[in-house]
């Protein structure tokens, strides 16, 4: 009877996780997801690209949430979201910020080249660090989720480092994230009510297990970012 009530509060737990947590994802992210909402992407994104890195430290906030239920059971969602967000805003703003401009260099680049010779070159090449620079983002804002005061250029160094040594677990990584953004194009409602806290919650368990040897005490030196 102790193990039934026990695991039926652990499937309470679990369900208030998920739904404070997409709640309070829609929250931080309630700018670029008004841009997405109620413009045309295809013509808006540059507001899209501004708009982009406000929505990081509510990443940050989700991450330290996903944290502090694996490391304790915590359920306090509001007061760790909110703790990690303030802790978080500067650095992670940055962080996004920077994605979000190499993300549009790139993006550039490659419809420049679209068409030409050397598109047959250059636009797998250009692609390819659009995924990098993805990558390294969710890493680099599952690292400062944890280490918050973590010097940003260390961030982005370990993250890029370790999203391409880890490389299965971001292509997963960005496949869950694809189907996120898939489904929030087709269904808003639903991605936002229900799936965006267990998709990303599988985004954050992939950076987190890809930058254990930079968190973990036992961690490689060279790859701390403490």
């Amino acid at each position: 009877m102790r193990m039934r009530h026990e695991t039926i509060g652990t499937l309470f737990d679990v369900a208030y996780l998920a739904l404070a947590g997409n709640l309070l994802f829609a929250l931080g992210a309630a700018p670029v997801l008004a841009v997405a909402l109620v413009t045309d992407t295809s013509r808006s994104w540059p507001l899209v690209a501004l708009a982009a890195p406000l929505a990081a430290p509510g990443l940050c906030g989700l991450f330290a949430v996903f944290a502090g239920y694996r490391d304790g059971r915590s359920t306090a969602v509001v007061a760790t979201f909110a703790r990690a967000w303030r802790a978080s805003l500067r650095r992670a703003v940055q962080l996004g910020a920077a994605a979000a401009g190499a993300l549009v260099v790139l993006g550039v680049d490659a419809r420049a080249a679209w068409g030409r010779p050397v598109g047959a070159v250059a636009i797998p090449v250009l692609a390819t660090g659009m995924l990098v620079v993805v990558a390294a983002a969710l890493l680099g804002l599952a690292a400062l989720a944890e280490r918050p005061a973590a010097r940003l250029r260390d961030v982005a160094r370990v993250s890029a480092y370790l999203g391409i040594r880890a490389w299965p677990l971001t292509l997963l990584s960005l496949t869950v994230l694809a189907l996120l953004l898939t489904l929030f194009t087709a269904r808003p409602a639903i991605a936002l009510g229900l799936a965006a806290a267990p998709l990303l919650y599988v985004v954050w368990a992939n950076s987190r297990f890809a930058l254990r040897a930079a968190l973990e005490p036992q961690g490689e030196t060279a790859h701390d970012v403490s």
